[in-house]
């Protein structure tokens, strides 16, 4: 018989010393300010958003799919403030960016003496986001030893401190996102199954910009209203050219990379008329020694490794394992570069997890992370 006590959080003290809302801290903006900050009136987008309203009042953990720099973070505050616990923190957590050996400690806090240097007890987010939502950013990148420890306490809510006999019992939201298919991670064995299905949910895919090229105009018009603001440089000209050229662009790095292209234009626009810079080298497509493009070559690349795998994507003898890519990524790579794939059939009936689209969300010809993912900014 256990002899764990359960500990229920009612302490504002304690919770407040890592309570840490990023919507919040440039004072409390009405939901209708946040929406505002999504720009763009793509149908991708609206439906993304539109569902993203539906899942807020309830209490179900969603997971949001989509690229660096589409927004994930901004769509997770979204949630919470349009959610029943508004009133709550909301704490985020990196999951890539803290140290294997530190990420226990900062999900579940730890006591004195749990550890060499753990010279103080520390409450963990889980703890700290009691009432509210704990947002988890990159949650592909969770070592598989946690993902155990994690799914415990999205199921039981409880868990203990690093060193403590004693079970805590919270009250907690999750939002998760990740820039991976988690998926394919549950096929390489990186990812628990069950972790998975309990973290899923509700799937939220968020576009990439070069699915929602409509929108690059508006974006491009508030940033370069926000940047000249900040650095007092009145931008009076944007040439019909200069609009082109966003339009043109991939914009690998997203809205983000759209942002920083905006502030750079702005910073070098010394007579009011905005004019983007290059872009980098390594955006750009250029000759090989053998006078074809590196799209070329790697569409006839592809071309000849899908022929000797029959077009079979997945699995240990699929076109994916022998390039070294994520399924996903390489049906991301096919669309792109124009590849009609003849085994519809298949990658939608491969074996392993399947992936539960956005409900709601129109039907597209590949599976959904490929082709739904993903949203904003």
């Amino acid at each position: 018989m256990s002899t764990s006590v359960v500990v229920p959080i009612h302490s504002e003290a304690v919770r407040s010393q890592t309570v840490y809302n990023p919507i919040r801290r440039f004072g409390s903006p009405d939901c209708e300010e946040l929406e505002a900050r999504i720009i763009g009136s793509s149908p991708t987008l609206q439906h993304t958003l539109q569902q993203a309203r539906m899942v807020a009042p309830t209490d179900s953990t969603v997971v949001i799919y989509g690229e660096t720099g589409t927004g994930k973070e901004l769509f997770a505050g979204l949630i919470h403030e349009l959610s029943r616990r508004s009133a709550g923190p909301f704490i985020r957590l990196n999951c890539a960016a803290i140290p294997e050996g530190l990420l226990e400690s900062e999900l579940f806090g730890h006591e004195k003496g749990a550890f060499t240097s753990a010279v103080s007890q520390r409450v963990g987010r889980f703890e700290a986001a009691n009432g509210g939502t704990l947002f988890l950013d990159e949650i592909g990148d969770i070592p598989i030893n946690l993902q155990a420890k994690l799914l415990r306490v999205l199921q039981e809510q409880e868990f203990e401190r690093l060193g403590s006999g004693r079970t805590i019992r919270v009250d907690v939201r999750v939002i998760a996102a990740t820039n991976r298919d988690l998926a394919s991670l549950v096929e390489e064995k990186t990812f628990r199954m069950d972790l998975y299905y309990r973290l899923n949910v509700f799937p939220l895919t968020l576009p990439p910009l070069r699915e929602r090229h409509e929108d690059i105009p508006r974006l491009a018009r508030h940033f370069t209203e926000d940047a000249a603001q900040r650095m007092q440089r009145p931008i009076c000209t944007t040439p019909p050219e200069t609009i082109q050229a966003l339009m043109d662009h991939s914009w690998p790095g997203n809205i983000r990379e759209l942002q920083n292209c905006i502030e750079r234009a702005v910073i070098l626009s010394e007579d009011g008329v905005l004019r983007v810079p290059p872009f980098e080298p390594m955006q750009n497509v250029s000759r090989n020694p053998f006078g074809a493009t590196l799209e070329e070559v790697e569409c006839d690349h592809i071309l000849r490794v899908l022929g000797d795998t029959e077009w079979v994507l997945g699995g240990p003898a699929g076109a994916a394992r022998r390039l070294g890519l994520p399924r996903t990524t390489l049906i991301s790579k096919m669309k792109k570069l124009g590849i009609r794939s003849r085994c519809v059939a298949r990658i939608s009936g491969q074996g392993g997890v399947s992936q539960p689209v956005s409900p709601s969300q129109p039907e597209t010809a590949h599976p959904s992370y490929a082709s739904a993912v993903p949203y904003t900014a």
